[in-house]
């Protein structure tokens, strides 16, 4: 029996908590695992609208209405994204612990890792926003992308 290392088990776990995100645009679910020191899951969190507001599966997407392309004016959007979900939904827990996200994180989700505390980084894709990884070195958070990550099967 092969067991699949931390990084792996929880970044599957990401990809399983995307499938509840409410974004329309392709390839835009995204999930997010926030786990501790011990390997306890703390968090989890996944893109869509805030509490309350209509989904864009039920508005239409006001990105593309508009044509902006990903990466490009994230304060257009109504979503909260993942890693903000599983912040908030984590508070001081989340404080010495590695975020698990699909995505690198963009610069605002990358100032919140940074300010909550979290002291490593893993995603597995590339976002076409870089600021954010310019951000959480310039904090000392550790970042490791998964970059032979392949979803695992039971």
């Amino acid at each position: 029996m092969e067991r699949i290392e931390w990084d792996e088990y929880f970044m599957n776990i990401a990809y399983d908590v995307a499938r509840r995100s409410t974004c329309i645009r392709k390839g835009r679910q995204i999930g997010t695992v926030i786990a501790n020191e011990l390997h306890e899951i703390v968090a989890t969190g996944y893109n869509g609208n805030p509490r309350g507001m209509k989904h864009c599966f039920e508005t239409g997407c006001v990105r593309e209405k508009q044509g902006i392309p990903s990466g490009e004016k994230a304060e257009v959007c109504t979503a909260v994204h993942s890693e903000q979900n599983a912040l908030i939904q984590a508070g001081t827990r989340a404080r010495n612990g590695t975020i698990y996200t699909m995505f690198n994180p963009c610069n605002t989700c990358a100032k919140m890792i940074a300010n909550a505390g979290i002291q490593r980084v893993v995603y597995h894709v590339d976002y076409p926003e870089k600021m954010g990884l310019d951000v959480l070195n310039q904090c000392g958070v550790k970042v490791k992308k998964l970059k032979d990550f392949k979803r695992a099967s039971p």
